[in-house]
């Protein structure tokens, strides 16, 4: 990993460095950093002092860029700007990060009828010719496939893209290294899924010994987007006369979670932390925007606690970030 470049070089280590030992850092926050330094580096090669023209140059959203993605680019920035401001090191203003803005999108919201009929024909994919490799395969790894997707949330290309050395079926967790803004982080399976995965595993390994990936297409590598689309639309609408996403899979996980937190007692925040954490969200805003899906849970937080959403789930502070 490069060092940083500009006249800010030693508070920037001096920062990362507070923030690893605080639990609170992660490679998308680290890469934005280090941009954020190539910036300040070229534009600014003769200061050697902190200014708003710094900050505001880059925090500034950009054409193309939408408020969430630049919330995540601005975040670290304004984390930084405030660490230096707490030990007297700026007097400028931490940039202002923007407001989180919940999709429009409403993904589709899955019975389970819906779910018991598509699972059903995933079990029973028809084998067109019993000798083909191709086939062999689909017929292990798509019922396992598309069952780790509905129990665990992870994106459908961290699925793909599994290894077997990301898969400790001893303990039942996953090691995600392939997260979104390469952000590592462990996914626990349900106990039955463990056993339905070691079982999947003794089976593809009698076909394909040695694998690197954990789904293996024929060829050996991991499967297209196109394959997980194609695939999955092929079944759901064997099953099913709705219309429904494989990515759709991870909205239910969140939301049926959610749902369960009314009757499991109400530990609301650290409920949250956790379905952060265990979906791959660099923040809890990004997890905050499934609770549009539950239309009822601002009123039983209102009647389980006596407080609004944002009274238990405000900003996070910088301290606490």
């Amino acid at each position: 990993m490069c060092s940083f470049q500009s006249f800010l070089a030693p508070q920037m280590e001096s920062f990362v460095a507070f923030q690893i030992a605080a639990g609170r850092w992660n490679k998308t926050y680290d890469n934005y950093l280090r941009y954020f330094d190539q910036h300040c580096s070229l534009m600014f090669p003769s200061d050697n002092i902190l200014t708003e023209i710094m900050t505001d140059s880059w925090c500034a959203q950009r054409v193309s860029e939408s408020s969430n993605t630049c919330r995540i680019r601005v975040y670290p920035i304004a984390n930084f700007v405030k660490y230096l401001a707490a030990r007297g090191l700026t007097e400028i203003p931490a940039p202002a990060i923007p407001k989180q803005k919940p999709s429009g999108y409403i993904p589709h919201a899955f019975s389970h009828s819906e779910l018991k009929a598509f699972f059903s024909a995933c079990d029973n994919v028809p084998i067109t010719r019993p000798n083909s490799l191709a086939m062999r395969i689909r017929k292990i790894v798509v019922p396992v496939f598309f069952r780790l997707l509905y129990s665990t949330g992870i994106r459908t290309y961290e699925a793909r893209m599994l290894k077997v050395s990301d898969v400790d079926l001893d303990e039942g967790v996953l090691d995600i290294r392939t997260a979104k803004g390469n952000n590592q982080y462990y996914a626990a399976l349900h106990d039955t899924m463990t056993e339905l995965m070691r079982r999947y595993d003794h089976a593809i390994q009698a076909i394909c010994p040695g694998r690197t990936y954990f789904f293996p297409s024929p060829r050996g590598s991991f499967y297209s987007r196109e394959w997980v689309s194609y695939t999955f639309r092929g079944i759901w609408q064997k099953a099913n006369a709705t219309r429904a996403t494989a990515y759709e899979l991870r909205h239910n996980y969140a939301v049926e979670n959610i749902n369960q937190w009314t009757s499991d007692g109400f530990e609301f925040f650290d409920k949250l932390v956790y379905l952060s954490k265990s979906m791959g969200h660099v923040t809890l805003e990004s997890t905050k925007g499934y609770f549009h899906l539950t239309p009822t849970m601002s009123d039983i937080i209102l009647k389980l606690t006596g407080a609004s959403f944002d009274d238990i789930v405000p900003e996070v502070p910088y301290e606490e970030s």
